[in-house]
């Protein structure tokens, strides 16, 4: 009689919740490749404000729509392997990147507009792990302690490009533009060393691995409740057909969109109306991108406690009114209090819309955190442009200060949905056949 195989599960939710927390930092940090130094780069290149817009927003591109594929492809595979793949075509970028500094900057950098644009895109790469960190984690959690995790994910995740917004320009100073994207280059080596080393998938995929049943009863023991979609074709239907699925990634394109688009606009902006330094531009950047992301840690943990009625429209109109004041405001210290205002909007609106995802679609959470996260982050990609061309449309300094309006309009979109829905999310329930009502209380 053969006895049957123990099963063998390394790894804890602590260790994955902390990897992923450092693989996501060293990936995000991509949205700040360029949008530090762009006055830079628009000098050496002679850039329009929308090109400028353009190349700030460009590693936005890859890094909110490989989210839906990659989202997905953890439902398959687990973490690890697509967490890797995104931090080896960022490590990619930002090498070639550095080669062509190294090489043509700043005499010979006539042509290189487009090079820039394809190594902004493999750099962007990275920032697509949040599609994959978000299942990778949930995955370790029981549904109803997710929203801690996930707010310490995505808080202290999202704190990488204010934090490069602001060491960049510092560190391009001390050490030139070359030993800055030098060090940005073995930083990455370094996390993603440290993240293949250490990380382990989910029991549910480690039981897989070892030919193993990986029932309920034996997932309970491992915290683990959430289970993958039997295919990413399945999962995608199981997601698109949430409705509430859709309003979240509108609400996702404002806040997170939003805050990635304004994380790499924001250094121009100052530069542009108020004629500060690269430097100080970058610090006022970090302390935006700081503000919005520490928020969403404590909201992460309060949207595991608090009911959560009217906190989308709160949020929306923190972002809407700050944003408001950006766009007709001449006065400094009026302009960076919006800026704080729109950061608390925004950190708290998208604790909300990930603490909200698990309930909607709890069978096919890899591939909704790839639509929600990827459609949603694409706002990081279209907002700098069309902020740009009005600034270009305009003229500085009152283009780019008009430009805020955007977010005034995106708001007013969303506040629509939000009453269409109805406006009450405080919660989820499953209603016969697996439909998800968005009017309910969990």
């Amino acid at each position: 009689m053969t006895r049957a195989r123990s099963p063998v599960i390394r790894g804890s939710r602590e260790r994955a919740l902390w990897l992923a927390t450092l693989g996501f930092f060293g990936g995000f940090a991509g949205v700040a490749v360029f949008g530090p130094l762009v006055p830079r780069f628009a000098a050496v290149l002679h850039l329009t404000a929308l090109q400028g817009g353009l190349l700030a927003a460009i590693a936005s591109l890859t890094g909110s729509l490989l989210r839906i594929p990659f989202g997905a492809w953890v439902d398959r595979v687990g973490g690890r392997r697509p967490f890797l793949t995104l931090l080896g075509l960022a490590f990619l970028g930002v090498a070639g990147l550095t080669v062509l500094l190294a090489t043509r900057y700043p005499d010979h950098m006539a042509g290189t507009y487009p090079a820039l644009l394809i190594l902004g895109m493999l750099a962007g790469c990275g920032i697509a792990a949040f599609s994959v960190g978000v299942p990778q984690v949930s995955y370790w959690f029981p549904r109803a302690q997710q929203g801690g995790p996930l707010g310490i994910y995505a808080g202290l995740g999202n704190l990488a490009p204010g934090i490069f917004s602001g060491l960049l320009p510092v560190a391009v100073g001390a050490l030139g533009l070359v030993g800055a994207y030098v060090t940005w280059l073995l930083l990455v080596a370094l996390i993603m060393a440290v993240y293949a080393i250490g990380i382990t998938d989910a029991p549910w995929f480690q039981l897989r691995q070892q030919g193993l049943p990986a029932d309920e009863r034996e997932l309970a023991t491992y915290g683990q409740e959430l289970v993958p979609a039997t295919s990413a074709a399945e999962g995608f239907r199981q997601a698109s057909s949430e409705a509430a699925t859709w309003a979240l990634v509108a609400f996702y394109f404002t806040s997170f969109g939003g805050f990635i688009a304004l994380t790499a606009w924001l250094p121009t902006y100052w530069h542009e109306v108020y004629r500060v330094s690269l430097v100080q531009g970058g610090l006022l950047t970090l302390t935006f991108s700081a503000f919005a992301s520490l928020v969403r840690v404590p909201g992460g943990l309060l949207a595991d406690r608090l009911p959560i009625t009217y906190a989308l429209q709160g949020n929306f109109l923190l972002i809407g009114i700050g944003a408001l004041a950006m766009a007709l405001s001449g006065q400094f210290a009026v302009s960076l209090a919006a800026t704080l205002v729109i950061a608390l909007g925004m950190g708290l609106q998208n604790a909300v819309v990930f603490k909200l995802l698990p309930r909607y679609v709890p069978h096919a959470v890899g591939s909704a955190s790839g639509l929600v996260g990827g459609l949603g982050a694409f706002g990081g990609f279209v907002i700098p442009p069309v902020m740009g061309a009005i600034a270009g449309a305009l003229g500085a300094p009152h283009g780019y200060a008009r430009g805020f309006l955007v977010f005034v309009v995106l708001v007013v979109i969303d506040l629509v949905f939000v009453w269409l829905l109805g406006g009450a999310y405080e919660g989820t329930t499953r209603a016969p056949g697996g439909v998800s009502s968005i009017h309910g209380k969990g």
